[in-house]
């Protein structure tokens, strides 16, 4: 009976035990967190309840399970102390992971809601995002290798790797060199500002949103729901335009070929009439020139400012739409044709004028035909 109830006692402690601690835990962060709701910190943690309980659970079971007096216990005393060992170390480094996790998304939640500059937001996040990352591969990495360690032959392993340690680090230098090209990379872009997480980009002639920056790739969703990666190397090698550095404010262009006869002045007064009605407009500054003419057309450009790239877009296909359907309507001759018809004729009165400057030339033509004729004839019996 002894030997059931002793391996009941241990395990079914261990596991009251945790589940207390990780209940009273989460109650603690729950009270803190209602009392200091400035604070986004104490919610953040409660989502470590899990991890703290398996580290818990796991600790006590290794201080405890050889209490157990358990027959299989004792035969396979040294695989489960082991086995309890590599969980106890990979669930630390969960807890670890998760705790700085928490630590760095309410610092940034906390300058997010406090800072006014979009662009330097943006900044933090990446720099943040990138930061948890490289520290959860760090922790990823020690917990791996304090994991290696538990078994007696990788000690040796070890103490021959360091030995031939150069070797090895110029032979996974040149195997990994795009590897660590993106890493290296992925931290300039973090650092150096050049392109951060919720930018406006047009990369290889595609328009989109960066969404997502790791160590190696870079991900950017297009306008229609499309996403692109590609390794954050490229955006240390290669041009690409990047439209939310230095401000969001844009200017959008919208352009006109319209026949010769086009109103521009009325044009003017819808373009006012349409940007003045169009919550895209930022109420900086509008015009509309013509900037080019050819020989069937002429070139009309309109010039809208707006606050951010979406809008620009928007107001941009506002105005194009708008003001087509207005020169359809109202002035139909202002649209491009091509001429297949003859040339138009000038007004009545002009070509009335115009027969009558003929009229005179006609008669005295005859005239002059009239009296040759006759010297003709008059000279027709002497040349015989």
């Amino acid at each position: 009976m002894e030997d059931v109830l002793r391996p009941l006692v241990v395990i079914g402690g261990s596991l009251a035990i945790t589940l207390f601690i990780g209940w009273a835990v989460d109650w603690l962060l729950r009270r803190v967190d209602a009392r200091h709701p400035e604070t986004p910190l104490w919610g953040h943690l409660r989502r470590c309840r899990l991890p703290l309980q398996v580290t818990v659970c796991t600790a006590l079971l290794s201080g405890s399970y050889d209490k157990t007096q358990a027959r299989v216990v004792q035969e396979h005393e040294s695989a489960i102390g082991r086995l309890l060992a590599l969980v106890l170390i990979a669930a630390t480094a969960w807890l670890l992971v998760r705790v700085s996790s928490a630590v760095v998304e309410s610092s940034y939640f906390r300058y997010a809601s406090s800072a006014h500059d979009a662009a330097r937001v943006r900044r933090v996040r990446t720099q943040v995002t990138l930061i948890q990352r490289v520290v959860a591969a760090i922790v990823g990495v020690v917990a791996v290798s304090a994991m290696l360690l538990t078994f007696p032959a990788m000690r040796t392993v070890g103490t021959s790797m360091l030995a031939s340690a150069g070797i090895l680090g110029v032979v996974a230098g040149v195997a990994a060199q795009s590897t660590l090209g993106n890493l290296f990379a992925g931290l300039q872009i973090a650092f150096g500002d050049m392109v951060r997480i919720g930018d406006t980009v047009v990369v290889d002639g595609e328009w989109g949103t960066v969404e997502e920056i790791t160590l190696t790739f870079l991900s950017v969703r297009t306008w229609d729901e499309r996403r692109i990666t590609m390794p954050v190397s490229y955006f240390t090698n290669k041009p690409f335009e990047n439209w939310s550095r230095g401000g969001t404010q844009k200017v959008a262009t919208v352009l006109f070929h319209l026949d010769h006869t086009a109103p521009i002045e009325e044009m003017r007064e819808r373009l006012r009439e349409i940007v003045q009605k169009s919550p895209a407009w930022d109420g900086r500054e509008w015009n509309l020139v013509v900037t080019d003419t050819t020989p069937s057309t002429i070139v009309v450009r309109a010039l809208i400012t707006a606050r951010d790239p979406d809008d620009a877009w928007t107001v941009r296909c506002e105005v194009r739409e708008k003001m087509i359907t207005w020169l359809r309507d109202a002035y139909p001759h202002a649209l491009p044709r091509i001429a297949t018809a003859p040339a138009a004729q000038p007004p009545p009165a002009r070509l009335e004028r115009e027969r009558g400057r003929e009229l005179p030339d006609r008669h005295g033509s005859h005239d002059r035909l009239a009296r040759f004729e006759d010297g003709l004839r008059k000279d027709a019996p002497h040349t015989r």
